[in-house]
């Protein structure tokens, strides 16, 4: 069990790594692992839960409204995307772990240590469907993989799944950080379009 600093250490590397991710996103057309969205969709996706989340942190609560997506554009997303990063950071990183707060796009009300772990599976993951569309790969450190696949392990064994993510795959066993990403609806596999 990891703690609410080492989480937030975590998810800073993750947020970190979308950033690097997000100054050479270049075509921001490309289709990503995400069935329907390109990046634009992707990224905008993104922003939108980042400042989200802020706001529900800072606050305890935020409308419906604070988690819909931000249009981003060309040259404007690298910047859209770290401005919004360091929002969500700085919310997690002055916030009480166990102080409750709603977070009304879900309609539940977690402790803050619980919200920054579903930013940091969301973020990790992320990070991969927006490399996969680079045509890079991409890994997150070991403590990561770790956390990501006992939260995706839970995620896919809810009756009935959860609307966040496609219908989850099967595990295969031989490597975690793939099990995590079958077990939330992707396949490790996938290649960006030509």
């Amino acid at each position: 069990m990891l703690t609410f600093t080492e989480i937030l250490t975590a998810y800073d590397r993750a947020l970190d790594d979308i950033t690097v991710l997000a100054s050479g996103a270049g075509d921001l057309t490309a289709p990503t692992p995400c069935a329907g969205w390109d990046l634009a969709d992707l990224f905008g996706h993104m922003v939108g839960q980042n400042l989200g989340f802020a706001a529900a942190v800072t606050d305890g609560d935020a409308p419906v409204g604070a988690y819909e997506s931000v249009p981003v554009a060309g040259d404007d997303v690298a910047r859209t995307w770290q401005d919004s990063a360091t929002r969500v950071r700085n919310a997690f990183g002055a916030a009480d772990p166990e102080a409750t707060i709603h977070l009304a796009e879900f309609g539940f009300h977690p402790t803050a240590a619980v919200a920054l772990g579903m930013q940091l599976l969301d973020a990790a993951v992320h990070a991969w469907d927006v490399a996969t569309a680079l045509g890079k790969t991409y890994r997150p450190a070991d403590v990561t993989v770790t956390f990501v696949l006992d939260m995706a392990r839970q995620i896919a064994s809810r009756p009935g799944g959860t609307p966040v993510f496609a219908a989850p795959l099967a595990e295969q066993g031989e490597d975690p950080w793939n099990d995590a990403l079958r077990l939330l609806g992707r396949d490790p596999d996938h290649q960006a379009a030509a």
